[in-house]
């Protein structure tokens, strides 16, 4: 027995209960202690049930993260579910919190299961490039069948109590008191005699081989092009399930389980994992006191200050919206009021829910209003002179010690924040569009940001729900730095030979859901233009410029919201080449005397993913990133980049970093500074490290 498995026997009942804080994770010490003890209670004659249950707040939630991509000591889960289920006495989980991954397959091989009321169960390994290697994909077909279990497995969302007894893989969902149920239930079986009931012998999911075997292939024509291969092998254990002995299907799941951990997409997303873990980790919170916010006001009734407003009404915040004029405010009111009724609409939250929202939702075109407020979100359009103006409002009414964000995506905080008498109260909080639903917040940290507002910041992003990150003060700060280099090599290609449509297909084939283009269609040409006007001063006249651009915009092609930038929009059509645009750039290949020339699919993604890289680098040794794997979950939560890939560093890191540098180094005579590559290549190629040692520095 180990210290993290304890072992009671009462009147003939053996309680196993795991205790490996803080989510009970299946570490080696625990399934060791899990086989010994699993070992006495069936050598113990005065023991006649068995109840596996867990200490603290929650059923094992998974396996221990740092096992992951590692030669797992023995005992494997497998083995030590294959040992549960071949006791000779009844095994009854008792399930609470969360039962995931090879928790949720620890319980499968009980012989029965029931469940807190507010538990939930699942197999989410697909989320990290692998699959269920405990069983899971051979026990929950012979349950549920086919298609709910491929359901389960393909999507890894989590299911609840109701539901899996619904499925019959619970037996009963219990209200209170688990523990107390548990053993009750104990107590029935050896009065009843119940016999054990091993999973492998269960064939309720085989009762109909022909719509078993339909659900296999729906699945698999469903899957073929993931780009993930534990998805594709998933389907192949599940038909293995009906097709193989059950040894044999389990033999199936450890080798795909196998092959899968060591590729490239499974250890791509085990980064992004951790990637996200370690972005919260920032120098700043180190003795900070996070200030308290329990009422936060937003500055701008347009789309990104609704879209902020939401997500603070949804974390149970009272919001005091604030616009300059009736007109503006009651759209801006409307536009949140409808949100909640679509999604009322939508069964995805009640209508308690929506009117509580709206209670406490306060519009106003009085800037006094948020005099005591905790913390004020200036949301208005991105113009420095604008947000000077609204900056020197909010500093007479807000009161001492309140935080004063600015939602901007290109302006420097610091000149921003040294117009008012409280620049240490100053700090950028770049949500991105939708701002209610997309998950990433961009803190910006100015010069005389206080650690207490940055510490506070972090806080909040928990309670909305969002992945922070910090950033230091640049043009674009991370996300948007990285942006603009992906898209001026979009444009050198489409300057030099490419298309839209090529460039977009190729970032699609890639992993992208949507390539340059099309984003810069969908949120509008002008964004980026004024950001170009803006930056024109300081331009080197020697740097290439692309201009095409510039021309839609003066055409009046912003994109969808006109019906035609790139692409032409509307009647019902898909994404359609807009032929005018199309017209400017051969016009601008012609006064510049280039002969376009065709760009296959792998340099187009290269020279996107290698310009991603090179300002990847440039902002680490600026220190406006504190390390790669930020600039990786940025790329990932803000802007599409795809997950099995892991982000822009960890893709240059599989590539390697030699083959990235030699390739910068190559397109150099097109543009010697744009793609001059970082000095942190020569660097770190020298020592022989990469990005990802960069992370833990």
């Amino acid at each position: 027995m180990t210290a993290q498995v304890h072992y009671d026997v009462t009147d003939g009942i053996a309680l196993i209960r795991i205790s490996n804080p803080p989510v009970n994770a299946l570490s080696q010490a625990v399934r060791q202690g899990l086989i010994d003890a699993f070992e006495r209670a069936d050598a113990d004659d005065s023991v006649g049930a068995i109840v596996l249950a867990a200490e603290g707040k929650t059923f094992p939630a998974g396996a221990d993260v740092r096992e992951f991509g590692r030669p797992r000591a023995a005992p494997i889960l497998s083995d030590v579910c294959t040992r549960i289920e071949a006791c000779k006495k009844p095994v009854l989980a008792a399930i609470h919190g969360h039962a995931l991954g090879g928790g949720f397959e620890l319980a499968l091989a009980c012989h029965y299961r029931i469940a807190l009321h507010d538990a939930t169960m699942g197999l989410p390994e697909v989320n990290l490039g692998v699959l269920p290697g405990g069983g899971g994909t051979q026990r929950v077909p012979r349950i549920i069948g086919a298609n709910a279990a491929l359901d389960l497995m393909i999507t890894g969302k989590p299911i609840t109590a109701d539901r899996a007894e619904e499925l019959g893989l619970i037996e009963k969902v219990i209200h209170k008191n688990l523990d107390r149920a548990a053993l009750a239930s104990a107590r029935n079986m050896i009065a009843q005699g119940t016999a054990t009931r091993p999973t492998r012998d269960r064939s309720e999911g085989f009762a109909d081989p022909v719509t078993f075997t339909e659900a296999v292939r729906s699945w698999r024509a469903r899957v073929a092009g993931n780009f993930v291969p534990s998805v594709r092998r998933i389907v192949d254990c599940v038909e293995a399930a009906l097709l193989l002995p059950f040894e044999a299907g389990v033999a199936l799941e450890r080798q795909c389980f196998d092959d899968c951990e060591t590729g490239p997409e499974a250890t791509a997303l085990r980064h992004a994992f951790f990637a996200e873990r370690r972005a919260a980790k920032v120098p700043e919170l180190d003795g900070a006191r996070v200030r308290e916010v329990s009422s936060i006001g937003v500055v701008g009734a347009g789309t990104m200050g609704t879209g902020i407003a939401i997500s603070c009404l949804d974390a149970g915040f009272p919001v005091t919206l604030v616009e300059r004029d009736d007109d503006g405010l009651g759209r801006g009111v409307a536009r949140i009021r409808d949100n909640y009724e679509k999604s009322v609409s939508k069964g995805r939250i009640e209508q308690a829910t929506a009117d509580d929202c709206m209670s406490r939702l306060h519009g106003t075109t009085d800037m006094a209003r948020l005099s005591q407020v905790d913390l004020v979100i200036e949301a208005v359009f991105e113009d420095e002179a604008v947000k000077r103006d609204v900056f020197a409002q909010l500093d007479k009414v807000m009161r001492p010690g309140a935080i004063l964000a600015t939602n901007t995506s290109y302006l420097d905080i610091d000149a921003l924040a040294a117009t008012i008498s409280r620049p240490q109260d100053v700090v950028g909080y770049h949500f991105f569009s939708p701002a209610h639903i997309m998950k990433l917040l961009e803190i910006v940290v100015g010069e005389k940001t206080h650690r207490d507002v940055v510490a506070t910041g972090f806080a909040l992003a928990r309670k909305l729900r969002k992945v922070p990150v910090r950033a230091g003060v640049a043009d674009g700060f991370i996300g948007n730095r990285i942006l603009a280099a992906y898209r001026l090599a979009a444009d050198f290609m489409l300057e030099d030979g490419a298309s839209p449509a090529r460039i977009d297909a190729a970032m699609r084939a890639y992993g992208f859901p949507v390539g340059p283009y099309q984003v810069l269609d969908m949120a509008g040409l002008d964004i980026s233009w004024a950001r170009r006007k803006r930056l024109a001063a300081t331009r080197d006249p020697n740097d290439r410029y692309v201009a095409i651009g510039d021309r839609m915009c003066e055409e009046g092609w912003f994109g969808q919201k006109a019906g035609r930038g790139y692409y032409v929009h509307g009647h019902g059509l898909g994404p359609v080449e807009n032929h005018d645009a199309l017209a400017i750039v051969e016009d601008e290949r012609r006064k510049k005397g280039i002969t376009p020339r065709d760009f296959p699919v792998d340099e187009i993604q290269q020279r996107c993913l290698n310009a991603m890289v090179n300002e990847g680098a440039r902002l680490l040794d600026e220190g406006i990133a504190l390390r790669p794997s930020d600039i990786d979950v940025v790329m990932l939560y803000g802007y599409g980049f795809p997950r099995f890939r892991g982000g822009p560093m960890m893709a240059a890191d599989q590539r390697g970093l030699l083959s990235v540098k030699n390739a910068l180094a190559s397109y150099q005579t097109e543009e010697p500074k744009f793609w001059a590559p970082s000095p942190l290549f020569d660097e770190l190629i020298k020592n022989g490290r990469h990005f990802s040692d960069l992370n833990d520095d």
